[in-house]
């Protein structure tokens, strides 16, 4: 049985609840205090203090004591409501589910603890169970919206369409009073019901759900481009074309909309002639359009071609666009087109050498006609598709006798320093230009980039730091993680990976990790925000976009990198710095030692840094350094206890640790060859032949030419080969279907 308290107590309950809601966690572990001196054996009060304390970085003795509180009373919805919180804040997220239908049995009423299960169960994506949570959740209260709209998006992500379909008509029935004209919340929900009626494939349906019910739509782009699609799905060519025009009357500027239109007309993708005048058209309509200019240059051919690429060079030439050749370098994959453009430059070169370019230099216009011409030779023969470097440096230093301060042509100088092979000087160049313009943060990060391939992560996070917050505790790169600045934290764990320092490495490839796991976690908030908001359609953009959210790019490369470097570790084992120890080729192990002081100087840099951050927040207006005050003393941040990495570099079991990676690697990312390849050196070295097999025949089936998977083959065949008698026989029938014994796959 609960202990009962008094009325002055209970009061004082109530109040430990506001001050952790209002994260005044002193001040509720305060309170709470106070009612366990009279009550030492008051369960919630316990478990509240628990919560007080997990908030303060104290998880185990908040576990503890919330262990202890259910002890006490085990039939308190509190206790297990907050044991689930305690598992739900550590990423325990099964064992906290558990706690909140145990809350839940003994409090069927609460709508918190029912709310708390349903997010938990929308971010674990267990669609069967968030249907139920929400079902519950609309009967208790029918008379939200957002209610019945969660509902239906249950149903939506659970597959059951039709469900979600009836569950939203079944709301705008209930209706009595039509929503108004400028109702946010009923505009995107009748968007989102239009969508859903899409989806089943009843597009028909779908039109006129949407010609009836989003005429007086907030969203006059989304109801114009769903009105234009389902007409061309529809073959309702000439409603559809006067549906894409109109959208190119709104924006001229959108590729898709030409194209689309192009199809709906019914003309043949072989007809050059009646594909142009569609973009001659709404060029002579919007003389400063580009797209209706730039687009036919992607299916004209032969002389066409060549007089409408003619015309778009000229063009941007005169004006002085930077991005020409960035437009167009897609074309190279056209022999004809590689050759043909370069060509009409230098023929633009040689006819604007004359006295009126000559005055636009003295006029310092030097950007535009010749210098524009010059930079864009330049860019393309510095592009790996038609790479002449000398040609490229030839063209650059032109346009930089023409410009000596013209950024664009000093980063492209740098680049084709790059491409030489000599970083050094591509990032003294690249640091040149970003002196030329101190304000621009792309040439800024440009800079460090560089700096970063050249290995001078020093240099590069001094020029991060001059665009990062000066008051940020630990320096710019605090300042750079908190920004959550992958491409910066990837290019530093490189270069400290090539420089030979292991731990700096794997802290930066760690912290990447634990920033995608941000990501995944922020989604906590939007489960509620987004019904509550209303913003429904780009809630379940975000949701798909969540399960698919370690197939990014930046995810790959930095968990290819920390695999790789793991397997590095385990092949040659690290000294006790993180750094390799003894495989330099310098003199009495001269480059070892040179890394170790390299370690040593990044740890006491990281001190530096925060001493410097310390005597920063003692110099703050004594108004702000109370606020930062009380503001630290309730909300506890984590210290980094191993800033150099060096516990990480420490590892026994270096495989083991690669495995933390390389599961998403596999998993999201099945495709790509050099994530199978990856795995299969790790599999491989830990003798789980299997999952190695699985690896090499995902390789094989990408790529069966690739010498390095035929390589993997061979050693993999090489290693069964003696021992494959002793392998369990499902294991021994899985791999003679992939090779027999003594031969390759």
């Amino acid at each position: 049985m609960p202990q009962p308290l008094s009325t002055r107590e209970a009061n004082l309950f109530r109040t430990v609840i506001r001050h952790y809601e209002d994260k005044q966690y002193k001040r509720g572990l305060k309170a709470a205090e106070q009612i366990l001196k009279k009550n030492p054996k008051h369960a919630d009060t316990m478990s509240m203090k628990a919560l007080i304390m997990n908030a303060q970085g104290k998880t185990d003795e908040a576990f503890a004591l919330a262990k202890e509180a259910l002890t006490i009373d085990m039939k308190s919805h509190i206790c297990w409501h907050v044991y689930g919180i305690l598992y739900r804040t550590n990423k325990n997220f099964d064992e906290a589910i558990k706690a909140y239908k145990f809350a839940l049995k003994l409090e069927p009423d609460s709508q918190q603890i029912q709310r708390d299960l349903a997010i938990l169960q929308i971010q674990m994506r267990d669609y069967q169970g968030y249907v139920q949570s929400r079902l519950v959740m609309l009967k208790a209260r029918p008379q939200l919206r957002q209610n019945w709209t969660a509902l239906a998006i249950a149903y939506h992500l659970e597959g059951n369409l039709k469900q979600a379909e009836t569950i939203l008509s079944t709301f705008e029935k209930s209706v009595t009073t039509a929503p108004s004209k400028t109702d946010f919340e009923n505009s995107e929900a009748v968007l989102y019901k239009n969508s859903i009626i899409a989806e089943t494939g009843d597009i028909e349906l779908a039109l006129e759900h949407l010609e009836v019910d989003g005429k007086n739509n907030l969203d006059r782009l989304a109801v114009m481009e769903l009105r234009a699609r389902y007409l061309a799905q529809l073959g309702r060519g000439a409603d559809a074309a006067k549906a894409y025009r109109a959208l190119l009357d709104r924006n001229s500027e959108h590729p898709d909309y030409y194209k689309s239109l192009i199809e709906v007309l019914g003309i043949s993708k072989d007809d050059e002639d009646a594909q142009k005048a569609v973009y001659d058209e709404y060029a002579a309509k919007n003389p400063r359009s580009d797209a209706a200019r730039r687009l036919p240059l992607d299916f004209l051919t032969g002389e066409n071609f060549k007089a409408a690429a003619r015309a778009y060079l000229n063009l941007m030439f005169d004006k002085g666009v930077p991005s020409t050749f960035a437009n167009l370098k897609h074309l190279y994959s056209d022999s004809f087109k590689q050759t043909t453009l370069p060509a009409l430059a230098e023929e633009y070169l040689n006819e604007h050498n004359s006295t009126a370019n000559e005055k636009e230099h003295a006029n310092g216009d030097s950007s535009k006609g010749e210098g524009a011409a010059l930079y864009f030779l330049a860019q393309h023969s510095n592009y790996f598709m038609s790479r002449d470097l000398t040609k490229a440096m030839a063209f650059v230093e032109k346009a930089l006798e023409l410009d000596p301060k013209n950024v664009d042509f000093h980063m492209t100088k740098a680049r084709i320093y790059k491409h030489q092979g000599d970083l050094e000087k591509a990032s003294v160049a690249m640091d040149e230009a970003r002196s030329l313009d101190t304000r621009d943060r792309y040439i800024n990060s440009k800079a460090a980039k560089y700096q970063l391939r050249n290995n001078e992560n020093d240099r590069a996070l001094q020029t991060m730091g001059l665009f990062t917050r000066v008051e940020t505790v630990g320096g710019p790169l605090a300042d750079l993680i908190d920004m959550q600045c992958i491409w910066y934290l990837t290019e530093d764990g490189e270069a400290w990976q090539r420089r030979g320092n292991t731990g700096l490495a794997l802290k930066r490839y760690h912290t990447i990790f634990n920033i995608f796991d941000i990501w995944q976690e922020d989604q906590f908030d939007f489960h509620s925000f987004s019904l509550r908001k209303g913003q429904i359609r780009a809630y379940i953009d975000m949701v798909r976009w969540e399960d698919e959210l370690r197939e990014h790019p930046f995810f790959f490369r930095a968990a290819l990198d920390a695999v790789k470097l793991y397997i590095t570790m385990h092949d040659k084992p690290q000294g006790p710095n993180g750094v390799n120890g003894t495989s330099g080729s310098g003199v009495n192990g001269e480059d070892a030692a040179e890394k170790k002081k390299a370690a040593k100087k990044a740890k006491k840099e990281a001190q530096k840094a925060e001493r410097e951050a310390a005597e920063k927040a003692a110099k703050q207006d004594p108004n702000k350094a109370t606020a930062q005050k009380s503001k630290d003393a309730e909300d506890v941040k984590k210290k980094d206890d191993d800033p150099t990495g060096l516990k990480l570099a420490a590892t026994s079991d270096p495989l083991g640790d690669a495995l933390k990676f390389l599961g998403p690697l596999l998993q999201f990312s099945p495709k790509n060859i050099e994530g199978q390849i990856a795995g299969f050196e790790v599999y491989f070295r830990r003798s789980k032949y299997l999952l190695a097999l699985r690896c090499l025949k995902a390789a094989l089936a990408l790529d069966k030419d690739d010498p390095r998977v035929q390589e993997q083959a061979v050693r993999l065949r090489k290693a069964v080969d003696p021992v494959l008698a002793s392998l369990a026989p499902k294991l021994q029938e899985v791999i003679g279907l992939t090779f027999t014994p003594g031969t390759s796959s």
